[in-house]
């Protein structure tokens, strides 16, 4: 099977397992995830292209923030389906490494593995968790789980465990200070890096108009 065979099969795969998934989590953010992936690889000529697409289509196959924080779900879902395709064992173990380490966590997650594929798909899903679409994707995700909106009582909680990040239930404008806006110095590529410092000022903007418009100030 050609590499394009088998990321056409992915694709297939992932569109039907997703088809009920949550807006923010959907078939479209792992499309966005895709194609800011390739973009990214397209100046890192050393990542292997198979990888990077595969671990970009499959790293929220089975998040664990739907599965009651079962973070072994997604690789063995990966696992499964990619032997199916006989894709090489090299190649899944990596994709499998990819999902297990790509989430933020609170910020304070300890990578147990690291490579160039991680690191472009890691700023691909941060690229969409920041800007517009992540404004979007903040509210949408907030108003899934039934979270106040804004909350003056209730102060970000800054340097959470991943423990307490996984529970927090905190107004939907403090997940910017406890995550969005932290993300744009954790980029690892050039080309992330860049995306992200224009995404960064757009929610800034929006921030800013957000608390004229809670403060009745123009």
């Amino acid at each position: 099977m050609t590499n394009t065979e088998t990321i056409e099969q992915t694709i297939a795969f992932v569109k039907e397992t997703l088809i009920n998934a949550e807006g923010g989590h959907d078939w479209f953010h792992i499309q966005r995830v895709f194609n800011n992936a390739l973009l990214i690889a397209k100046d890192e000529k050393k990542a292997d292209p198979l990888v990077v697409g595969l671990g970009a289509l499959l790293h929220d196959i089975a998040d664990a923030k739907f599965h009651d924080g079962d973070e072994t779900i997604g690789p063995k879902t990966a696992d499964t389906f990619l032997r199916s395709i006989k894709v090489d064992e090299t190649t899944i173990e990596h994709v499998k490494k990819i999902i297990e380490n790509i989430s933020f966590k609170g910020g304070n997650f300890n990578q147990q593995f690291k490579s160039l594929e991680l690191d472009i798909i890691q700023d691909a899903d941060r690229l969409d968790a920041i800007g517009a679409i992540g404004i979007a994707r903040c509210f949408n995700y907030g108003g899934f789980k039934n979270r106040k909106l804004y909350d003056p009582e209730i102060a970000p909680k800054m340097n959470m465990s991943k423990a307490e990040y996984k529970k927090s239930q905190s107004p939907t404008i403090n997940h910017f200070y406890e995550k969005l806006l932290l993300l744009k110095d954790r980029m690892n590529t050039k080309t992330g890096k860049k995306i992200a410092q224009k995404r960064h000022e757009y929610m800034e903007g929006f921030l800013e108009e957000f608390y004229n418009e809670v403060n009745g100030r123009l």
